[in-house]
């Protein structure tokens, strides 16, 4: 035997609850340290956090190790039962790990009793948490503080949603690359204008709107993952629905079932002059205010959470940038 030859198998406990950067050091530990690698997902129903989502996680994290998944209400320290901690763990691991377990891996200070009842040799990685300097409590306290340690796979599910809506000729493009300067993130954009610009104004059907309502929801989800802590929304299906009235005449039942709203709406009002850049269709001032009052009932009938963002440029920046430092607070 070779003085470096790996153990076999290796074994990582957790409930990663979210996973965060220490538990993907650990784990990337344990994956070069043996040749196999088992982890472990522990949910209770009462978590804060759906287990089923952590599994879904750890599994998209870690394709090269087998992770599984206990579902049941355990005691989670010696305290909780002092007779039947240890023997009811012991059962766990041999039910959930029926093979020699060699190796077992944690940054947990019961991690040494844990692989006594394996049967396993004991390797511990960062108890101190000095490489890593977090826990799955401090960032559900708060997510935003602790950003830098949450893995791409995790941030979309803490990440917060705010929605540029409005007329047009209000700032709403504008305001939204303002945001996403200063808050260091992206922009999903308006892709009603991306069709507008290919297709001409006139490409106004339901099938339009209904390609344009596609093209939103896939911008959204591809700028989801490469956002930091906020997504800025150039427009959504809720204002598309109020243009399909408009533009079509109609709107397709699917606007109405529609309810993935963002954490805000920035709610542009029309007191900005109305600018002509060849894409545009309101000159005429009375139809630029019945379609500003039609996007206020639409927001008011949805009951979603919104604020007028009015005046100057100036002035909608910083009232922009206040509502956002709100949300992150």
């Amino acid at each position: 035997m070779s003085f470096l030859t790996k153990p076999k198998r290796g074994f990582v406990l957790g409930k990663f609850m979210p996973p965060h950067a220490g538990h993907v050091y650990l784990c990337d530990f344990a994956r070069a340290y043996v040749d196999e690698l088992t982890i472990l997902v522990c949910s209770d129903p009462r978590d804060p956090i759906p287990g089923k989502l952590r599994l879904g996680w750890m599994l998209e994290m870690f394709p090269g190790a087998r992770v599984i998944h206990c579902e049941e209400a355990l005691p989670q320290e010696p305290a909780d039962d002092p007779e039947h901690f240890w023997p009811i763990w012991k059962d766990v691991l041999q039910r959930y790990h029926p093979e020699p377990i060699d190796v077992v891996f944690s940054s947990e200070p019961y991690g040494q009793r844990l692989s006594a009842e394996a049967g396993a040799r004991f390797v511990p990685v960062d108890e101190a948490r000095t490489a890593f300097p977090v826990s799955g409590r401090a960032i559900r306290e708060n997510p935003y503080a602790h950003w830098r340690f949450l893995p791409a796979a995790v941030r979309p599910y803490y990440l917060r949603r705010v929605t540029l809506f409005g007329a047009e000729s209000t700032g709403k493009t504008t305001l939204s690359a303002q945001l996403a300067r200063h808050f260091d993130t992206v922009v999903a954009p308006e892709y009603g204008r991306f069709h507008t610009e290919a297709f001409g104004a006139d490409a106004s059907s339901p099938e339009d709107m209904r390609q344009i309502v596609m093209g939103h929801l896939a911008g959204v989800a591809a700028a989801s993952l490469r956002a930091n802590r906020v997504l800025i929304e150039d427009t959504d299906p809720v204002l598309t629905a109020v243009w399909s009235d408009t533009l079509a005449g109609s709107r397709d039942a699917w606007f109405d079932n529609y309810s993935d709203y963002p954490d805000l709406y920035l709610f542009c009002d029309i007191d900005l002059p109305w600018v002509n850049d060849g894409v545009r269709y309101f000159g005429d001032p009375e139809d630029r205010r019945k379609f500003h009052l039609a996007c206020e009932r639409e927001l008011a009938s949805r009951g979603v959470k919104f604020i007028r963002i009015q005046g100057t440029p100036e002035q909608r920046r910083t009232q922009a940038i206040d509502a956002v430092e709100a949300l992150l607070r």
